[in-house]
């Protein structure tokens, strides 16, 4: 049985410096998607990480045991993250937040099979969120990323940096500010965690 690694695979999108900025360009991946508002520490927020990793370990499992018969990670979770008033974002005020949390899934999961899975976890499970699951490709395209180190409520000097770094290069905002959570706040020491932030760009 085949065996992917997809965050080594995609090393340069997953795993950047985290001492510098540095330019990606993001293809094409297909995601399992919500949409939501408000605080992440609320309960809506909860109720779509819950599905999606629901539902990606069901195409997980499904994979490894059919045709393709591949064995992989489930890929980290995602969020992209603004404000229909740009100050709510930026002086934090987190019930005015808009978010898509989102995993990637591989080339081996089709719209079919991402039915079908829905529908094996909805028999399972009573997931609010469920209903509100989408599966869409989503290509962010150029962007500035690098690697914060430490718990979330510490990534403002993180994003300035990134930020910074837009403004110095000749490029501007192109799209929504972007996480991936490599650490799990359960079990990492605060200090030790992972994320990366990325901003999508274009050239001013």
């Amino acid at each position: 049985m085949e065996k992917i690694d997809y965050k080594k695979e995609l090393k340069d999108l997953y795993n950047p410096p985290s001492k510098q900025v540095v330019v990606v360009d993001v293809p094409a991946f297909n995601f399992l998607m919500i949409d939501g508002q408000g605080d992440p520490n609320g309960q809506e927020y909860h109720e779509a990480v819950e599905a999606l990793f629901a539902v990606s370990y069901a195409l997980k499992f499904m994979i490894k045991k059919g045709k393709a018969a591949v064995d992989y990670g489930v890929l980290p979770l995602e969020g992209l993250w603004w404000a229909d008033d740009a100050n709510s974002f930026v002086e934090g005020n987190r019930d005015a937040w808009k978010w898509t949390s989102l995993i990637m899934q591989p080339e081996h999961v089709t719209k079919a099979l991402f039915r079908e899975a829905l529908e094996q976890t909805q028999k399972k499970k009573n997931l609010p969120a469920l209903p509100k699951m989408r599966f869409e490709s989503f290509r962010e395209g150029l962007a500035a990323q690098t690697m914060h180190l430490g718990p979330y409520a510490e990534e403002h000097p993180t994003i300035e940096k990134i930020h910074s770094f837009i403004q110095a290069n000749g490029y501007e905002f192109n799209g929504k500010h972007h996480e991936i959570y490599l650490s799990d706040p359960r079990k990492a020491a605060p200090e030790k965690m992972k994320t990366v932030l990325r901003q999508p760009i274009k050239k001013k």
